[in-house]
């Protein structure tokens, strides 16, 4: 890292120099130096300083300013339509919540506030002209892909419980491995995860289910996810035995999960849409059986998400999509097409992807073929958008005003008789062409 060059936007750059001009110290740091080094372009940048809020305030008074937190030492200045965090250098008080500290105490140490950070990737500070301070060797666990807690890990979720949870978010988004000591606290302390709130979980489960690592870190931590989710734990090493599952259903679990795309309604329906299976299970000559598993899985997901507080959106969709996840696809274009009719086009895509992802995940003497026919299944899809196929009521070539001009009278009528026209055009019995379906009402009265 001895030639490391990091090159901030401009407006960051014009913070940098305005405190450095003004005789202070300024740094970048946290997320952004780390997704600078990994060659990931930063989400939010960062800066922190020897200067104290009213001092930062003062030097760029000429700037949009807004007092986010100035009793943490936390002020957001804009610069070119940039907002930019600036925090003083500071030493973290007593974290009595085990979430936030009850005071702080500004210092003018650099490495003094670098260590109240919660990871070692994080905890970097850089300056263009200074290059890369890093006393904790963040830069050497980011290149060995390692998440490692500034200092002892007990004392840094014992500040925070939210960080057991940022451990496994990072280990999942970025793909790496956390260290023994660290993990060995993640487990031990992940009761302090009851301190959070049901919103601060949602966000960072949500980050982690949609990282690329998160089947591994949702095994190797799956005592952590039922702290926060114990409707899930009875999935946990539930044979299956069933000659269409390799898996147990928390592995089969996870691993849709990880073969669904990276979006929080799919993931959190891959994680939800057999929570029903260990309260449903029965067993014959053929072996295990899971009926109506689908019903009692929307149940428990519908209990799982209120616990999480999201919101109404995702809610919605995912106990449409764990409830329909279960449904046996004929293959057919007429059943597809009232799939999008009663679900709409985006949420029968994504159950046609669910419900790839499921089978991706089942036994492998089925799995090529049955990913083949979902495969299918979504190209289908994709070419019935092509064609504008009618199958929707938006899209049938007649409104209800046409169909009232008739003489149907305006209410309940017209929209059966709607209903029935987009019917028949899906069985392929009328065409989708306005005179056709005017004719055909006629000929109804």
């Amino acid at each position: 890292m001895t030639n490391l060059q990091i090159s901030p936007p401009a407006p960051v750059q014009t913070a940098l120099d305005t405190l450095c001009n003004a005789g202070y110290e300024a740094y970048i740091v946290g997320g952004c130096v780390r997704d600078a080094l990994r060659g990931t372009a930063p989400h939010d940048w960062d800066c922190t300083t020897n200067a104290k809020p009213d001092e930062i305030c003062a030097c760029f008074r000429d700037f949009h300013v807004i007092e986010t937190g100035l009793q943490h030492g936390t002020v957001t200045v804009v610069i070119g339509h940039m907002p930019i965090e600036i925090t003083t250098y500071r030493i973290d008080g007593v974290y009595a919540d085990h979430r936030r500290p009850d005071t702080v105490t500004f210092t003018d140490s650099l490495t003094d506030d670098l260590a109240r950070r919660d990871f070692t990737v994080n905890a970097m500070a850089y300056h263009p002209d200074r290059g890369l301070i890093d006393p904790y060797h963040g830069a050497d666990d980011l290149h060995t892909k390692i998440i490692r807690c500034v200092g002892s890990p007990r004392d840094r979720f014992d500040e925070d419980g939210l960080r057991i949870l940022r451990a496994m978010r990072f280990a999942s988004v970025l793909d790496f491995t956390i260290e023994e000591g660290t993990a060995n606290a993640v487990h031990a302390q992940k009761t302090l995860l009851h301190h959070i709130s049901a919103e601060r979980i949602d966000t960072e489960l949500t980050k982690l289910l949609c990282g690329i690592g998160a089947e591994h870190v949702l095994t190797d931590f799956a005592d952590v996810l039922f702290t926060v989710l114990p409707e899930l734990e009875p999935m946990h090493g539930f044979d299956q035995c069933n000659p269409h599952h390799d898996y147990d259903v928390y592995a089969h679990t996870l691993k849709t999960v990880a073969a669904c795309p990276p979006e929080p309604v799919l993931r959190w329906a891959a994680l939800l849409h057999d929570s029903g299976k260990p309260h449903t299970f029965t067993t014959d000559e053929h072996g295990g059986h899971f009926y109506g598993h689908a019903v009692v899985s929307k149940e428990i997901a519908g209990r799982a998400l209120k616990a999480m507080k999201c919101d109404r959106r995702r809610y919605d969709r995912v106990l449409l999509l764990v409830d329909q996840h279960d449904l046996v696809m004929n293959g057919t274009e007429k059943q597809l097409k009232r799939i999008v009719r009663k679900l709409g086009d985006e949420a029968a895509e994504q159950l046609l992807l669910l419900h790839k992802a499921d089978v991706t995940a089942q036994a492998a003497c089925h799995r090529a073929q049955r990913i083949e026919e979902s495969d299918r299944l979504l190209a289908m899809l994709e070419k019935l958008r092509e064609e504008d196929a009618c199958m929707s009521l938006k899209q049938l070539a007649v409104t209800g005003g046409d169909l009232m001009s008739l003489g149907i009278p305006q209410g309940k009528a017209v929209g059966e008789m709607l209903n029935a026209l987009l019917e028949a055009v899906i069985d392929g019995a009328l065409p989708n062409e306005r005179a056709a379906l005017l004719d055909y009402v006629k000929s109804c009265l």
